[in-house]
């Protein structure tokens, strides 16, 4: 799948529209903090010059977005309420992810060292923070200000810190729209 094709994903995902293009989705594009950054970052990911870079740096630094390049990021992903927002390097994002706002995704230098992998369908809450070499299922829904540092299978609802997982068939239910 092409980039841009990804990027028509995410402005589904945080519109609920299709990309239609024209004047009103360059507004939205321009308007919208959170289809800036996801317009750039997937322009970025095509290396097809350094303005996306610059960009990227520009919106980083305005609004507290630090999710890094070299993340891999699947297509959908929704950036609820995007502001200070981190995805560090390494991490690997499935599908229909959604992020709000506060929520931290990184490596661990110590411990359980390394970047998570985070499947499908998974919604992450605000301050919720996941670090460490573990993988996160499909279906997961982690609640706002939660710890993660352990793996979670599909499925489940995760909760607190330290983290309780409870088993829920649909666990994202009502959490995820407008999934590509």
């Amino acid at each position: 799948m092409k980039n841009m094709d990804k990027y028509y994903s995410d402005y589904y995902r945080m519109t609920g529209k299709r990309y239609k293009p024209g004047l009103k989705s360059l507004l939205q594009r321009w308007l919208f903090h959170n289809l800036q950054f996801a317009y750039h970052f997937r322009k970025y990911e095509e290396r097809s010059s350094f303005l996306p870079r610059l960009m990227l740096y520009k919106l980083s630094r305005k609004y507290g977005l630090e999710i890094s390049p070299e993340a891999q990021i699947g297509e959908g992903i929704y950036l609820g309420h995007p502001y200070n927002i981190t995805v560090g390097e390494g991490v690997i994002i499935g599908n229909n992810v959604n992020l709000h706002k506060g929520c931290t995704i990184g490596r661990t230098n110590r411990g359980n060292m390394g970047s998570p992998v985070i499947g499908d369908c998974v919604f992450i809450g605000i301050n919720a923070t996941v670090v460490g070499n573990i993988h996160i299922g499909n279906d997961v829904l982690i609640a706002p200000n939660s710890y993660v540092n352990i793996d979670v299978p599909d499925h489940s609802v995760v909760i607190g810190n330290p983290a309780i997982i409870h088993h829920r068939k649909n666990a994202t239910k009502d959490y995820i729209a407008f999934t590509v």
